[in-house]
């Protein structure tokens, strides 16, 4: 049996303090849409674990405001899904996909569009490729290098440096691109 306190902690607002078996020292961590938990270990009184949380506090404030941030973009991004349109969404992406495929000599199998939690795309060892609906939020630069992304994926499985020497060949910096690619986030876990 799990036993927890919430309690309203001066600077910080609301933290969840639970008692873990499994943790070894207190653990302090901070969630989009969950706020602020903190796992104490067996032996430490939950008076101590909020001591800790006093201690911690610029560090609880600084990254407060990111989860906010965080949070505001995951709200955006769910009301811009709730109003596109899916199927023309869909559309577009595997026509982009099969015009770059056509256009730089890649085959791959079956593609589909989903809603998919933490990835932006993916390739199987069948050459199937899938494609995160999200996609279609993003500017076309970064659309076009995750569709090249997996394309390349078509020949080589694996992100070795031969793969990112690959992928340079089409999208030029793919790691500037990868880079703004990271600032996005995808509705529901980060990738």
């Amino acid at each position: 049996m799990t036993t927890f306190i919430e309690k309203n902690v001066e600077g910080v607002g609301v933290v969840l303090f639970v008692r873990s078996l499994r943790a070894k020292r207190i653990n302090l961590s901070i969630k989009p849409f969950e706020g602020v938990r903190v796992s104490v270990p067996k032996g430490v009184s939950f008076q101590q674990a909020e001591q800790f949380v006093l201690k911690k506090l610029a560090w609880i404030q600084k990254n407060s405001s990111k989860v906010k941030k965080i949070e505001s973009q995951k709200r955006a991004i769910a009301k811009q899904l709730g109003q596109m349109d899916v199927e023309s969404a869909k559309e577009k992406l595997i026509q982009r996909l099969c015009a770059l495929a056509k256009e730089h000599g890649f085959n791959f199998g079956k593609a589909t569009v989903r809603h998919q939690k933490t990835k932006w795309g993916s390739c199987s060892y069948q050459n199937n490729i899938s494609l995160n609906i999200q996609l279609t939020l993003l500017p076309q630069e970064l659309i076009d290098y995750v569709l090249l992304h997996e394309l390349v994926h078509t020949k080589i499985k694996n992100h070795s440096p031969q793969f990112w020497t690959e992928l340079d060949k089409y999208v030029g910096d793919a790691k500037r691109l990868r880079s703004r690619l990271n600032q996005f986030l995808i509705d529901g876990d980060t990738n």
